[in-house]
C-alpha cells in the first residue's frame, strides 16, 4: 500500500516541479521593441541584493544597426555606457537591492527607427532549490518498488530544468540573429534591385541616344537641282 502511494505521489511531485520551474523561468525577461528616431527608452528591473544580473541586447532592424546603451544602478551610478553598438552582453555580480535601469539611446538618428531585442537574466544564489524545503530524513526508506530516493529525482529534474532554460535562452538568441540577418538580406536585395534597375534605364537611355545621333549624322536632305 505504501509503495502504491509513493508511486502515485511521483507524478504529483513532477507537476509541482513544472509549476515551480515556470515561476523561476519568469525571473528572466525577454522582449523586442521599436526605438523611435531621436528617442531614448529606459526599462526598470527590480533585483535583490547579492544576486546577479545579466543584460543582453541586439539591434535586429534599422539603419546602421546601432544604438546607445547604458546600465544604471539603483543608486544612480552608471555601470555600463556604450555608444553606437549593434549588440552587447553585460553582467553585474553582486547586485544591489533596488531597481536597475536599462536605457537604449537613438537620439543620434534623426530619421531611422531601430528594432531592439533585449534579455535580462536574474540569478539568485539564495533561492531554494527543488525539494530543499522538504525534510527527506523523515521519509521512510524506499522498498523494492521504488529503489531510489525522491531527492535524487528532484536533483535530476532540477538539472534538466536548468539545461532546458539554457537551451531556451540559446534559441532566443539564435532567433534574434536570424531576424537581423533576414533584415540585412532583404535590405541588400532591395538596394541591388534598385540600382540594377537604375543602371538598366541608364543603358537604355545611352543606347537610344547613340542610335539617334548616328541616324542624324547620315540623314542628309536631298537638294533639288
Amino acid at each position: 500500500m505504501d509503495s502504491l502511494l509513493r508511486l502515485c505521489l511521483v507524478p504529483f511531485l513532477v507537476s509541482v516541479v513544472e509549476v515551480v520551474g515556470t515561476l523561476r523561468r519568469n525571473q528572466n525577461v525577454e522582449f523586442t521593441f521599436v526605438l523611435p528616431a531621436g528617442a531614448t527608452e529606459c526599462f526598470y528591473q527590480t533585483v535583490t541584493r547579492q544576486s546577479s544580473l545579466e543584460v543582453e541586447y541586439q539591434v535586429i532592424a534599422g539603419s546602421s544597426l546601432d544604438v546607445g546603451f547604458a546600465l544604471i544602478s539603483p543608486t544612480g551610478y552608471r555601470l555600463v555606457s556604450e555608444f553606437r553598438r549593434s549588440d552587447g552582453i553585460h553582467s553585474v555580480d553582486p547586485t544591489e537591492d533596488g531597481d536597475y535601469r536599462v536605457c537604449f539611446d537613438n537620439s543620434f538618428s534623426s530619421f531611422s527607427e531601430k528594432m531592439v531585442f533585449a534579455r535580462l537574466i536574474m540569478n539568485n544564489p539564495k533561492e531554494t532549490k527543488f525539494g530543499d524545503d522538504i525534510t527527506w530524513e523523515s521519509q521512510p526508506e524506499p522498498d523494492s518498488l521504488l529503489e531510489y530516493k525522491l531527492v535524487d529525482i528532484w536533483e535530476k529534474i532540477d538539472l534538466v530544468q536548468q539545461h532546458l532554460e539554457r537551451s531556451r535562452q540559446a534559441q532566443a538568441a539564435l532567433r534574434a540573429f536570424e531576424a537581423r540577418d533576414r533584415y540585412l538580406l532583404e535590405d541588400n536585395l532591395w538596394r541591388v534591385s534598385f540600382w540594377s534597375f537604375a543602371n538598366l534605364l541608364v543603358m537604355l537611355a545611352v543606347a537610344l541616344t547613340q542610335v539617334y545621333t548616328l541616324r542624324s549624322l547620315f540623314n542628309v536632305e536631298r537638294v533639288r537641282a
